[in-house]
């Protein structure tokens, strides 16, 4: 066993979602989102959150730019998870054609859009660990955010409002998360430095827990 209780030989995909099962854990339950999904918070917390992803995936999107031809990082860079597109269609929906007016990041945003950033320009390993640990929850848990979204502030189905949630261009999500953690299992790196991508995706979660605490502050319960 080594340090995350995991066998020799594990599949590295495997090593990776068992290792930040914690923090992943953290970030799904936290304040700001049950209350989100749970209906107890308004309209706006939900366009608020969604302002807070546009920070993160202009990083992340504008980072792959860079890394197509990559060893490491190019082949994750798909472009049918591209989702910057869709996050600016919902927001001129949540917020009016002129949502980028006034649009700011919390300090906490600022800082996980920036390691994204530093970690496509200085260590395309790294930006892996960023680049899974945001696309494959959007294809997981993602779904249930769209789904209580719709449900709780009545956006069309796969509509307007929703469509950073919905893949157009993946038509079975499950075959395509197998082959992205088949693409994780092959990355061609040493142990120690599968390890450091290791850290960098319970960093990840980190920042997103981070993210939603300060949201949290914004948007709390009424007593």
């Amino acid at each position: 066993m080594d340090a995350t209780g995991t066998p020799p030989g594990t599949p590295f995909s495997t090593l990776i979602r068992v290792a930040s099962h914690e923090q992943h854990t953290e970030a799904e339950t936290s304040a700001f989102m049950s209350n989100m999904l749970g209906g107890r918070l308004g309209v706006r917390a939900y366009a608020r959150y969604t302002e807070q992803l546009w920070f993160v995936y202009r990083a992340l999107e504008e980072g792959a730019q860079s890394l197509r031809e990559d060893p490491v990082a190019g082949p994750f860079i798909r472009p049918e998870l591209m989702r910057t597109a869709e996050l600016e269609r919902d927001l001129a929906h949540l917020r009016g054609p002129d949502w980028r007016t006034g649009l700011a990041p919390l300090p906490a945003t600022a800082a996980y859009a920036a390691r994204v950033a530093q970690c496509a320009r200085d260590w395309p390993a790294g930006y892996v660990a960023h680049h899974y640990t945001r696309y494959l929850g959007d294809l997981s848990g993602g779904q249930i955010i769209r789904d209580k979204a719709e449900r709780t502030w009545g956006f069309a189905r796969k509509g307007d409002g929703v469509r950073f949630y919905v893949f157009e261009r993946i038509p079975n999500p499950s075959a395509f998360k197998r082959g992205y953690r088949e693409l994780l299992d092959a990355v061609d790196v040493d142990d120690l430095e599968k390890q450091r991508i290791v850290d960098e995706c319970k960093r990840a979660f980190e920042y997103n827990g981070a993210v939603f605490r300060e949201l949290g502050a914004e948007f709390p319960l009424s007593a």
